[in-house]
């Protein structure tokens, strides 16, 4: 697999909720640490997706947003 997306994180498929639609697929990419996705249904059937298989979380984003709380200390 190539692919010009820089975030790539490999990792093992642990849940698979499928939906009428849509389907929420979470990925252990470490020890306790998952990227959850809602995709296609038909995208996941396609991809075989299945709780145990290796797969890969891409995540190709233009921006990142980034809050805090507003009791927190200023920098």
């Amino acid at each position: 697999m190539k692919i010009s997306a820089r975030n790539t994180f490999k990792g093992t498929v642990k849940t698979v909720s499928v939906g009428a639609v849509n389907t929420e697929v979470a990925i252990e990419i470490a020890p306790g640490l998952e990227i959850v996705a809602i995709i296609t249904k038909s995208s996941a059937e396609r991809l075989g997706l299945a709780e145990g298989k290796d797969a890969y979380a891409v995540i190709k984003a233009s921006d990142v947003i980034v809050a805090v709380d507003e009791n927190t200390h200023p920098l």
